[in-house]
């Protein structure tokens, strides 16, 4: 079995920055991707933002340059710098790992979300 937890949301004010953690745990063998999506009320979940295992990255074009993803392999963890932030990052935001487990079976797992609100 393998848990997704994330922490870090909230609200922060337009211009405002937070940083979101996601630690993965559990039999995991290997994470090959993680990334972050995020689903804003009425919206379907959309892509924010994946890194792969050697470091490369992949943005959607709304967060190119405000927000950064990065992650730490020996702590199975996950980042996202969210800077510059507006009221249209205002969303539910999930961590996504693809992933193996110990017993070779390979899947997707998710997190249960953080609330991030931005709002003066």
């Amino acid at each position: 079995q393998v848990q997704l937890v994330e922490s870090g949301g909230g609200l922060v004010q337009p211009g405002g920055s937070l940083r979101l953690s996601c630690a993965a745990s559990g039999s995991i063998f290997s994470i090959y991707v993680m990334g972050w999506y995020r689903q804003a009320p009425g919206k379907q979940r959309e892509l924010v933002a994946v890194c792969t295992t050697g470091g490369s990255t992949n943005y959607a074009d709304s967060v190119e340059g405000r927000f950064t993803i990065s992650r730490d392999n020996a702590k199975n963890t996950v980042y996202l710098q969210m800077n510059s932030l507006k009221s249209e990052d205002t969303a539910v935001y999930y961590c996504n790992a693809d992933l193996e487990v110990n017993n070779g079976r390979r899947y997707v797992s998710w997190g249960q979300g953080t609330q991030v609100t931005v709002s003066s």
